[in-house]
């Protein structure tokens, strides 16, 4: 697959008001959140609608010049790692011609070459954050007049929920799966049909948990995998790190897409040693236990003046765990709520998204999302 650059701009917020605008201020998390790109790639068809070449590229620029009108952090630049300003800045948008059929590339999808799809590296550390802009845009138009949406999105800020809520309200179920090994690292995906999660599902019941979800249920069949794999190395133990979604936990509870990083990770520890004999319902049963720890009573402490010494020690935790010399660490993350299947810009949803051939400087990512039409 060949792929060349056709042009490049800077589209910003179509109303002159927005330098009016009073700074953003971000929370605390997202102080302590490292800037790199979140990456999405949406594939269409582009076979139900009139518009062509041009006309695609004018229609999606006047969307999202109008997006982010209400939407201006997403234009706007990090100060001091302390408010976001200067909302005229504007999200870089690429066009770039891609020199195959969309149907070829897509019944084989080289994970490799995905990233050629995006503005920026995905998943990887960016050193000076008051240069970075909080979105990209790369618009990939095949020759047979398919498109991919490449999209980067800063993490400093933008977490799946606020993501879900910039694309879906601006512009059978099956699972994906993508993770990516240190050494040798390749990112590979994996498609669990209904029938393997319903066998799953029933296999990791137990009397702790009775009814285990999709994810939990997938989680501990990965885990346990991942633990047999590693059995020869000098690691003892693994730790899951898993997402939970913070706005339905906060009193008052927070909007579906309320923008900032709203998450925390909940944290289970195995022991290697009885990895072989340990059964997928207990695996559950611990993931279920660390995900409830993450509750309403423990989001009170993060309140007052209590809140940041709670915040610091959370991030000490998490990176003594991830960070031990006889340990290995996962992180998980769900993105099946938010939707991405469902983003319709004026000609249809698309068939298939991907995420990056690469993660960056992040190694042993797990994202669970839901297919397209395409696989």
């Amino acid at each position: 697959m060949g792929i060349s650059i056709v042009s490049k701009e800077v589209v910003r917020p179509s109303s002159l008001d927005v330098h009016l605008l009073k700074p953003f201020k971000i929370s605390l998390l997202d102080q302590l959140t490292p800037t790199t790109f979140s990456p999405l790639i949406l594939f269409y068809p582009m076979r139900n609608t009139h518009l062509k070449g041009t006309q695609i590229s004018t229609q999606l620029k006047e969307s999202l010049s109008k997006t982010l009108d209400p939407l201006y952090p997403f234009a706007a630049r990090v100060r001091e790692n302390l408010i976001i300003n200067d909302y005229d800045e504007g999200v870089p948008y690429i066009e770039t011609r891609v020199n195959t059929h969309l149907f070829e590339f897509l019944q084989n999808p080289p994970m490799e070459l995905l990233d050629q799809c995006l503005p920026y590296a995905p998943f990887s550390y960016q050193p000076n954050p008051d240069q970075v802009p909080h979105a990209a845009v790369q618009l990939n138009t095949f020759d047979c007049g398919g498109i991919a949406l490449g999209l980067c999105l800063s993490h400093k800020f933008i977490d799946g929920a606020t993501a879900s809520g910039f694309l879906r309200n601006g512009l059978q179920i099956l699972v994906e799966l993508a993770m990516k090994q240190e050494a040798k690292s390749k990112t590979r995906r994996f498609v669990f049909d209904a029938k393997a999660i319903a066998s799953l599902r029933s296999e990791c019941k137990g009397e702790r948990v009775p009814n285990p979800t999709r994810i939990e249920a997938l989680s501990a069949f990965i885990l346990k995998s991942a633990m047999l794999a590693s059995r020869s190395t000098a690691n003892s133990r693994f730790v899951l790190h898993q997402a939970v979604n913070l706005r339905r936990l906060t009193e008052p509870r927070l909007l579906t897409y309320t923008v900032g990083n709203l998450f925390l990770f909940a944290s289970a520890a195995y022991n290697m040693e009885h990895a072989a004999e340990m059964w997928l319902h207990e695996l559950v049963a611990r993931m279920k236990q660390a995900v409830g720890s993450i509750n309403r009573e423990y989001l009170k402490t993060l309140h007052g003046d209590e809140s940041f010494p709670k915040v610091c020690e959370y991030i000490k935790q998490i990176e003594e765990v991830s960070t031990h010399k006889n340990l290995n660490a996962i992180i998980s993350s769900s993105w099946l709520e938010f939707g991405f299947n469902e983003v319709d810009f004026g000609w249809g949803n698309p068939i298939w998204s991907g995420i990056s051939g690469e993660f960056g400087s992040f190694r042993n990512v797990t994202i669970f999302k839901e297919i397209g039409s395409a696989d």
